[in-house]
């Protein structure tokens, strides 16, 4: 049997990242014999995953102050990075078929002396990508964003047509390839309220968004693109079954919506990679983190979606 070889980066070895990736992996063992995994961590959690289509690989040896719940320090903010590069050099090896990423602390990188603004962008910058498209999928809505991680008064100028007719592309030929909907109906939003309202609350969604929605539809077919709507609009639509996914401008747009409707089962999937990506849709969870009570249910989600979209890309 041929399995989707999926590389875990465990995330923040002081949040919840590590306890959750183990106990998602062996409940995705349990119930699905097309899959094995390695789970990148550090040296602390070798043998509490005993599987023979599972291991763990040791990336880091942090002392004991260094992987404390709750308490990242420098030396954890590198380590986690550690793994998400491990993860990477293996996909790129041809060892593995996925990336499933584990919840990271941007600070603790930081202070590491790493620049880091987030998964997205360092994973396009190891793929040598120009634009990556960040898609957040969930059993009721599946969106995806022209923007990620900027500052509101940095949006304007960020959304020019070249932007949005990528996420739009890159989010109907997902669709098609990765989530098997042949014929894909998608909702843009508008960046403004309204959408606008003719140029009155705004130029951008005449100017750029409509230029762009139309060269999408030209250049692809198949779909059903439409837009640019009021954002909430939108989102009600894709709620009612009325689209398959929405793009929408920047994140609060999406996550907003998203977290209402799929909170807990929602994955973050990242668009235009050479390889597969998922991750889950939460964060490291200090307050909570060696306590047992971390709920593993968005990285059991983002195991086995990265499982499933890596089997379609084999097909």
């Amino acid at each position: 049997m041929s399995r989707a070889r999926l590389a875990v980066s465990v995330g923040c070895p002081c949040g919840i990242g590590p306890e959750v990736s183990v106990s998602a992996a062996r409940a995705l063992l349990a119930q699905r014999d097309d899959v094995s995994l390695a789970l990148y961590g550090d040296a602390s959690m070798v043998g509490r995953l005993d599987h023979p289509r599972a291991f763990t690989v040791a990336v880091s040896e942090l002392l004991p102050d260094d992987r404390r719940p709750g308490s990242p320090t420098p030396a954890s903010g590198a380590a986690q990075l550690a793994y998400v590069d491990a993860a990477v050099d293996a996909v790129l090896a041809g060892e593995a078929d996925a990336i499933v990423t584990g919840p990271v602390s941007k600070s603790a990188i930081t202070s590491a002396g790493r620049a880091f603004t987030g998964h997205t962008e360092h994973l396009a910058a190891r793929a040598g990508v120009e634009r990556v498209v960040m898609m957040f999928a969930g059993p009721r809505l599946r969106t995806s964003l022209v923007t990620t991680h900027l500052p509101i008064a940095r949006l304007s100028a960020a959304i020019d047509e070249a932007a949005v007719r990528f996420t739009v592309e890159a989010t109907v030929d997902a669709m098609v390839r990765d989530f098997s909907v042949a014929a894909p109906r998608v909702a843009v939003t508008g960046l403004n309220p309204h959408a606008g309202e003719g140029g009155l609350l705004g130029p951008e969604d005449d100017a750029v968004i409509a230029p762009a929605v139309r060269a999408a539809r030209a250049s692809r077919p198949a779909a059903t693109i439409t837009g640019p709507l009021p954002a909430e609009a939108a989102f009600r639509l894709a709620r009612d079954g009325r689209y398959d996914a929405v793009v929408a401008m920047y994140p609060d747009q999406a996550t907003i919506a998203s977290k209402l409707l799929d909170f807990g089962d929602a994955v973050n999937v990242t668009l235009g990679l050479p390889f597969v990506r998922t991750s889950v849709d939460h964060g490291t969870a200090y307050d909570i983190a060696g306590r047992g009570l971390a709920d593993d249910a968005g990285m059991r989600a983002a195991l086995a979606l990265g499982a499933s979209l890596a089997a379609n890309r084999r097909r």
